[in-house]
């Protein structure tokens, strides 16, 4: 931490936003201080908890004053270490940002505050027949303020998109203090530079959303989930593009591997999900306004590769969907009876994936013998999860290496090293690997720009930079 009283920081913070959301206790503010993987820890001054845009951009004044970093967190369900204090920096807390603002049904669109659950969200929009497009299996934790930070896309990215294709206008407060608001919704705006798209994805390191406006989807009620086994992954990509191209309600399409599907049934004790062992199994879900089970199973029909079939129709529920889909869901939860684990959110070319998904597990062990590789992922667009377990956690030297090995094997594929979770901490020393050196500039030139004494989130995306080296 700058060498700042600590004492007079907090009175500081207390004057901001009302002694009552000002957490300094350091045991009772621990939770805050590691993230929900266990991985990440570190050593915060407080944790603030405001209510308004004002409040927050008086935080912003009183860390720049202190020369002390900022770390916004709303979840904290994210991956690699940007939403946990590091060096004595300041919480900022989003959970009193909940606010669900009444539903435009006319635009299809919703202002939310940062700290709002996407679970909420989308109960909100459907009662008005509507849907927020972006979901993932953290949906009852995560918040649209670190969805924003991050560009999340989830399991719908192959037919909505992600964040930003949602995000219509945000309310934030920049490194700077000023506070920048476009909630107006408005589709068509080519008036200047695009402020939203630019904080989306910038992991609170250029300011703190507050609120979001945000694009709705039509809720359409007739949904068809199948899992099918495939003889390979080279299967399952070739049945994903066909189904991409000829379904137009193609809402989700993912891929397991046996082992890891094994596992689940092991930690939760489930029946195997079809009569016989598949070597690979995909997962994919369809929505429309009218039944698309027949065309769904007219592609299948038709494809090679496909072998056993369970089918969750319109007609069955949402608890025949709900237990297909914990096949999927499960494998993060899981994982943790395997032991520590590093975990890698990548992006690979569909042309390239099958080979990556069938060599990276013995690159891997043959670097570093009785680390286990376990992959799954968002095949529709590429987004895969890849997961090591048995390899010795407290020896950094060694994890570094193994991440290393991943992301260059990833870049070496076309792909990128990261398709979610952002570049955090534990990816910012592997971001050459994957920018140019002038699109780090850039990059950087932005961010100094925006948060002129690197006060937002310090450390984060950018390796070697700290709060006191700004300043």
């Amino acid at each position: 931490m700058p060498a700042v009283d600590r004492a007079e920081l907090v009175s500081a913070l207390c004057a901001a936003v009302g002694r009552d959301h000002v957490l300094d206790d350091p045991e009772l503010a621990a939770t805050y201080f590691t993230d929900w993987t266990g991985r990440f820890h570190g050593r915060g001054a407080a944790v603030v908890c405001p209510g308004t845009v004002e409040e927050v951009a008086s935080v912003v004044a009183v860390c720049r004053r202190y020369g002390v970093g900022l770390v916004p967190q709303g979840g904290n369900t994210g991956l690699v270490g940007g939403s946990v204090p590091r060096d004595g920096d300041v919480v900022v807390h989003l959970g009193r940002f909940d606010i669900i603002e009444p539903v435009d049904r006319m635009g299809r669109q919703v202002t939310v505050g940062a700290g709002v659950h996407l679970a909420d969200l989308q109960r909100a929009a459907a009662r008005q027949g509507l849907r927020y497009a972006v979901d993932f299996g953290a949906r009852d934790t995560a918040t649209v303020g670190g969805s924003i930070a991050t560009n999340a896309g989830g399991i719908n990215f192959v037919r909505f998109g992600g964040t930003r294709q949602q995000l219509m206008g945000v309310e934030a407060v920049l490194g700077t203090g000023q506070v920048v608001r476009r909630l107006g919704g408005l589709g068509k705006d080519n008036t200047g530079f695009d402020l939203t798209g630019l904080l989306c994805g910038s992991e609170g390191t250029l300011g703190i959303v507050t609120r979001a406006r945000l694009r709705l989807v039509p809720l359409h009620v007739q949904r068809v989930t199948a899992l099918i086994g495939v003889a390979g992954v080279s299967d399952a990509v070739q049945l994903t593009v066909a189904l991409r191209d000829q379904l137009e309600s193609l809402e989700a399409a993912e891929v397991m591997l046996a082992d890891g599907v094994g596992l689940v049934c092991t930690a939760f004790d489930l029946a195997a999900p079809l009569p016989t062992a598949w070597p690979a199994y995909l997962l994919v879900e369809a929505a429309a306004d009218t039944d698309p089970s027949d065309a769904l199973a007219a592609i299948l029909h038709t494809a090679r590769g496909v072998g056993d079939i369970a089918v969750a129709a319109p007609g069955d529920g949402a608890a025949r969907r709900d237990a297909l889909w914990r096949y999927r869901e499960g494998h993060t939860l899981a994982l943790r009876t395997a032991g520590p684990t590093i975990k890698l959110d990548v992006t690979v070319p569909l042309p390239a994936l099958a080979e990556f998904m069938a060599t990276l597990p013995a690159a891997v062990a043959a670097h570093t013998p009785g680390v286990r590789t376990w992959l799954f992922g968002h095949v529709g667009d590429g987004n895969l999860h890849v997961n090591l377990t048995g390899h010795r956690s407290d020896d950094a030297a060694e994890v570094h290496d193994l991440e290393h090995l991943v992301l260059s094997t990833v870049v070496a594929a076309g792909g990128c090293i990261s398709a979610e979770h952002g570049i955090g901490t534990m990816k910012a020393p592997w971001l050459g690997l994957d920018r140019s050196a002038d699109e780090i500039a850039a990059m950087r030139a932005i961010k100094h720009a925006l948060d002129p004494d690197n006060v937002m989130n310090p450390g984060v995306i950018f390796s070697g930079t700290s709060t006191q080296e700004a300043r």
